[in-house]
């Protein structure tokens, strides 16, 4: 029987330094030839076995050879892609094309804007890792959390997904299988949630459960434990919901399409159907990332005291009247939404937006007032990411002001049927948030290094009052 190499020899290629000459064995008087004839080996029962050679090295392509080689199936999928869904848009009458348009974007768009936002994430990882940032700590993650690498393995799987399945839906109508077309959207949402809710260990089990977790807490802040305080990873991704309301309002009306039959036909167009652009449905699945973060600030203030958080939780109540107000154009007459009703929407915009840009520059990054731009002869408590770069700051600062003033736009039911548009500034506030992240969980990873600092000190403190207190009673004695 033969044996089983436990260990590589000592002169395999893996072991050696380079220069180095090969070490020639001599097993039982027969001397070896080194690793190009083998050597042999004896096992436990005495019964020698023969180890073929080990200098035959698995033959790999370079790195950058393989990354040139992925960029090149990539363009040539993009190139498809492009080319297919083109002559498929083309195949179809005029009057169809744009409605036809719009129903495809709409299962479409919300998937697209997630695989933006996982990229997105994997670059804010990216620079915490470069900058030291520990997120690890910050968001109280374990050893099997996903590093920027992996978290942009699965947006590139996304992002080949996601338009191929929208490639297929265009050409399969086009060309008259309506029925396999109406199935492309549906299989694509089946399989996301498949994935997300897999319960064996694959597909990154354990953050798919950080996910979901992190999920339900913010669903239900008031009925999670009470022994467990709302944490920073629930503020934060709350936070990161309430830029993605359009894309769970996009997510409901495709849901519902899917479950009246309604995918790749034209009959949910009319306005009034269940799943048609007046459903009460719309304002509704917008406004609930807006609730659920108010009930977080509420159950913070229950637990803690802190009358900040009531403010906070007031700031996100100002979107609750945007959202409302501009779904009543479709519930009132026009001359009542004109005269009435339209200037308080303008007014409860312009409220939410400046409220917000306060609070994400006072509080949120902790700029205390922009002075916090000027310290720079102080990086420990300033910053981590960007020190010393002022026209970081102040572009952070005047685009989030102008991105929150747009973000309105997104939140008003009335004027969603400019889907590009509103697709734009979706994008655009998700980009918004993503330059927000840097800071917000730079300014948490400031309060926790000056936490450490302040009971490094006090332990300092007490070991010198200690050592005192010791000599004074050694005086004595």
């Amino acid at each position: 029987m033969f044996g089983v190499l436990a260990n590589a020899p000592i002169n395999s290629p893996h072991l050696r330094k380079s220069g180095s000459r090969p070490v020639v064995f001599d097993i039982d008087g027969e001397a070896g030839n080194g690793v190009e004839e083998g050597f042999l080996q004896t096992d436990a029962n005495g019964v020698k076995s023969f180890v073929p050679p080990l200098n035959t090295v698995a033959i790999m392509p370079s790195p950058l050879m393989l990354w040139r080689f992925k960029v090149l199936l990539f363009f040539i999928w993009v190139i498809i892609c492009c080319k297919v869904g083109w002559d498929s848009v083309m195949r179809m009458s005029v009057d169809l094309r744009d409605l036809f348009l719009y129903e495809a974007f709409l299962y479409y768009n919300p998937l697209l804007l997630v695989t933006m936002m996982v990229w997105f994430w994997g670059v804010n990882l990216w620079v915490f890792a470069q900058a030291n940032v520990g997120y690890a700590k910050i968001f109280d993650l374990n050893q099997d959390h996903l590093t920027h690498r992996e978290i942009w393995k699965c947006a590139t799987w996304m992002t080949i997904v996601v338009p191929t399945s929208m490639t297929a839906y265009l050409y399969l109508y086009s060309h008259g299988e309506v029925s396999l077309a109406a199935s492309q959207p549906v299989l694509l949402y089946l399989a996301v949630l498949m994935i997300l809710m897999f319960p064996f260990d694959i597909f990154y089990l354990s953050p798919r459960y950080y996910l979901l977790r992190t999920l339900w807490r913010i669903v239900l802040p008031l009925q999670a434990s009470f022994s467990l305080a709302i944490s920073f990873p629930d503020f934060f991704l709350a936070d990161i919901l309430t830029s993605m309301a359009k894309v769970f309002s996009d997510l409901e009306r495709s849901v519902c399409r899917m479950v009246h039959r309604q995918v790749a036909t034209i009959a949910w167009f009319e306005a009034d159907s269940v799943c048609g652009s007046h459903s009460i449905a719309i304002p509704l699945v917008l406004v609930l990332p807006y609730l659920f973060r108010l009930f977080q600030c509420l159950r913070q203030y229950k637990d803690t005291g802190e009358k900040t958080t009531l403010f906070n939780a007031l700031k996100y109540s100002t979107a609750i009247p945007v959202i409302f107000l501009s779904a009543l154009k479709y519930h009132v007459f026009p001359d009542r939404w004109t005269n009435f009703y339209r200037p308080l929407w303008l007014l409860s915009a312009v409220l939410n937006s400046l409220y917000s840009f306060y609070w994400d520059v006072t509080r949120d990054w902790d700029l205390s007032c922009f002075t916090r731009i000027f310290k720079f002869s102080r990086p420990h408590l300033c910053t981590y990411l960007f020190y010393g770069r002022k026209w970081v700051y102040f572009w952070v600062i005047g685009s989030n002001l102008i991105l929150r003033c747009t973000w309105t736009y997104k939140l008003s039911a009335h004027l969603r049927h400019n889907y590009l548009t509103v697709f734009a500034i979706t994008a655009l506030e998700i980009f918004r948030r993503f330059q927000w992240a840097f800071f917000r969980v730079e300014n948490e990873w400031n309060k926790i290094n000056t936490k450490s600092g302040l009971q490094l000190s006090s332990n300092d403190m007490s070991n010198e009052e200690s050592k005192l207190l010791a000599s004074s009673e050694h005086h004595n004695v």
